[in-house]
């Protein structure tokens, strides 16, 4: 996890959890003097409809006003993690052992970037997923992206 994006942890997550919402996660992609924001928020009892976004993004769209955590000009995004959601922490990643997921890590691991199987769990700080009856531990830190990938039946 970036340092920007641990500061803004830090400044984010109690204002969602002050609205009732869960902070799923938090994304920040500089791209030049334009980058976004992308702010995950859940609530599992009752789900995440367009109003709720619109809550949370006013809130933090004002906290980010005073605090300024961001000096370039950005997109606040605020959305549910939806169904093929991006996993970001080590809890997620136990909370959703037997899903299938995609993962891209930041460099090559045994010849690969890119691995989509079975996600088992975790081990200390590896991720357990298993690809073609291999199992691969990858440490989270070297993890670029992951997500559960839906399954339709």
């Amino acid at each position: 996890m970036s340092a920007k994006v641990k500061q803004l942890e830090n400044i984010l997550v109690p204002v969602i959890e002050g609205l009732g919402y869960a902070c799923w996660g938090i994304e920040f992609h500089s791209q030049g003097h334009k980058s976004v924001l992308r702010v995950y928020i859940e609530d599992t009892e009752n789900g995440i409809s367009v109003e709720d976004c619109e809550t949370v993004s006013r809130q933090v769209s004002g906290v980010l006003d005073v605090e300024d955590p961001i000096q370039t000009e950005y997109t606040l995004e605020v959305s549910s993690p939806g169904m093929d959601r991006p996993l970001f922490y080590l809890a997620q990643y136990e909370a959703w052992a037997g899903h299938r997921v995609r993962v891209r890590l930041r460099m090559a691991f045994e010849g690969r970037r890119k691995f989509e199987g079975l996600l088992n769990g975790i081990e200390g700080s590896d991720v357990i997923v298993i690809v073609d009856d291999h199992e691969y531990l990858l440490p989270i830190d070297s993890i670029d992206k992951a997500n559960i990938v839906p399954v339709f039946k």
